[in-house]
């Protein structure tokens, strides 16, 4: 098999050969590192994004394993005697293995087979087993089923002996209500009743007795389990702090510091599970070793997309921040990094639609915040309330992503924003959304349920879970068709997180990402999402306010069909 890699062969060098690719290109290098959690694909990086590419294809032994998905990175750098390479790695393992010919090491390689981690490792899962054993042990189990059963039993027993007590005190309650008793049988029924409640408290302490030697029975097994369990707890987190004191980042100027450090500063406090296994800490520590400069970066997803979220073969993803903004804080510290943000062209500014004494309609174009965000980027909220008086105030009372375009409610006093909040949250508030596609739709229209949730490491990315997912549901209408996209008209009946662009792409929805959607689908001139129309209850008058806006310029393919939006 021809070998894609170019290997660099400098013997002076002090690493294997097998880590640094050369880049024989005459493109013109940046003039500092793209950012690694919201870049422009650098035409360096995407060159040896290439190679990585067709080196992958072309590894039929590994074809099974690349076929499960995987995320694959490079970094262009320049040696000290000024030659342009790239390093190339993949997330995680590989084939069971950190380290495979022509990527670079783990910055941690704790899979040694004799190592601390295997050996301790082997101590946890030695555990596992002998506490699977017994929770499946089979006289155990027949004796909580026998306890269970007992439980059901005697709560029956008391349930039926508390209402024969109140039976019987209605019953002596009957009596003396029908004629006046002499004090014998007064005397005769008080005893019956101090009778009847003795028997029933020496029932309870006999099934009290039975049920207490049958826990008892139990009590040395679950002792054994709870202290097995509790020494594996402390064994895997002795384990995990160990490794991650091993993980010891390196940064640009040359520090070093671990991944307690790093991430006690953050509110996780602890780092999370795989933590300094991306590919991007991989890179820039085997750089940082061996004095390497930082060129460009970029990360790719290989092969198919994970059932849960939405990745593409071979599209470009940034970092994630769960895991990789606490280790890159630190890690690029030294080096001359672009910007996440930059400022646009032109100021984008928002057009009222409608506007009272309570509250504002506008029109929010695509690429502007709805609120302040991490950046200095404005946002509609900031626009506007720098338009307003001193001693006026605005609510946001719902979002729009950045890059959606289209209609936004906000409210000027408190009591109007609580008020349409209430109408979201039961969901009387109508709207409708506007999307271009790729490819075509079928059936015409129909409805979208899927469970959704964030992912806690790659936020605002939201994944699929069937379990703890939330759920999420939209109508949605073709209009038309042209060129290979369709415009759809969307109705969404809850209002989740990124509802419509994971509807629209996820292979449980249409599998139709929303055009220039770079989360999940390809990027484009602008994310094709449109919030079109509007319709709620005015929280004052009581009048039901309903509200439209154009379709944008961009939509310009499709605006022939704007007849069947009724805008």
């Amino acid at each position: 098999m021809k070998t894609i890699f170019q290997l660099v062969d400098l013997p002076d060098m002090p690493f294997s050969s097998s880590s640094l690719h050369r880049l024989n290109t005459a493109i013109e290098p940046p003039k500092r590192l793209n950012n690694p959690f919201g870049y422009q694909l650098h035409p360096l990086a995407m060159s040896a994004m290439k190679e990585v590419q067709d080196y992958l294809s072309g590894m039929t032994l590994w074809k099974d394993e690349l076929k499960k998905g995987k995320m694959f990175g490079v970094l262009v750098v320049e040696t000290p005697e000024g030659m342009l390479g790239y390093l190339a790695a993949f997330s995680g393992q590989l084939l069971g293995k950190s380290q495979c010919d022509g990527f670079v090491p783990a910055v941690f390689d704790y899979l040694q087979p004799d190592g601390y981690f295997k050996k301790n490792e082997e101590r946890i899962s030695q555990y596992n087993t002998k506490i699977d054993a017994l929770e499946n042990d089979a006289v155990y189990l027949n004796a909580r089923i026998e306890l269970n059963s007992l439980q059901q039993q005697f709560k029956k027993q008391l349930a039926d002996a508390t209402v024969w007590l109140k039976e019987e005190k209605s019953r002596r309650a009957k009596l003396r209500a029908e004629r006046l008793l002499s004090s014998a049988e007064e005397d005769s029924l008080i005893g019956e009743s101090q009778f009847q409640k003795a028997e029933y408290r020496r029932l309870k302490h006999r099934l009290e007795a039975e049920l207490e030697e049958k826990r008892t029975a139990l009590s040395e097994h679950e002792q054994t389990l709870t202290q097995w369990k509790e020494t594996r707890r402390q064994l895997s987190d002795q384990l995990q702090h160990w490794l991650f004191e091993q993980f010891n980042m390196l940064n640009a100027r040359g520090e070093h510091r671990n991944l307690l450090d790093i991430f006690a500063q953050t509110p996780q406090r602890v780092p999370p599970a795989g933590a300094g296994e991306c590919c991007a800490p991989k890179l820039f520590q085997h750089a940082f070793r061996h004095g390497l400069k930082p060129i460009a970066i970029a990360e790719f997803w290989y092969g198919d997309s994970p059932r849960t979220t939405i990745r593409h073969h071979g599209r470009c993803y940034p970092a994630c921040r769960g895991k990789c903004l606490p280790i890159l804080g630190f890690m690029l510290q030294g080096l001359d990094v672009e910007k996440e943000y930059h400022e646009p062209a032109e100021l984008l500014i928002p057009s009222i639609v409608y506007e009272d004494n309570y509250l504002m309609v506008v029109d929010k174009p695509a690429g502007l915040l709805s609120v302040p965000g991490r950046s200095e980027r404005p946002s509609v909220y900031s626009i506007l309330s720098n338009s307003m008086d001193e001693d006026s105030a605005l609510w946001m009372v719902h979002r729009l992503d950045m890059g959606t375009s289209g209609l936004l409610i906000l409210a000027k006093n408190v009591q109007v924003y609580h008020h349409l909040q209430v109408q979201f949250r039961e969901r009387l508030v109508k709207k409708r959304y506007v999307a271009i596609v790729e490819g075509e739709v079928k059936p015409s229209e129909g409805v979208i349920e899927l469970l959704l949730r964030p992912d806690p490491l790659d936020r605002p990315r939201q994944v699929v879970d069937m379990v703890n997912g939330k759920k999420a549901v939209t109508l949605y209408r073709v209009l038309s068709t042209k060129d290979g996209k369709t415009l759809l008209s969307l109705e969404p009946k809850t209002g989740r997180t990124h509802q419509l662009r994971m509807h629209c792409a996820h292979p449980d929805g249409l599998h139709a990402p929303i055009v220039g959607d770079e989360l999940y689908g390809h990027p484009a001139e602008r994310l094709f999402l449109h919030a079109a129309s509007i319709t709620f209850v005015h929280p004052v008058t009581g009048e039901e306010l309903s509200f439209t806006a154009l379709l944008p310029e961009a939509f310009k393919a499709f605006r022939c069909a704007q007849s069947l939006l009724g805008l």
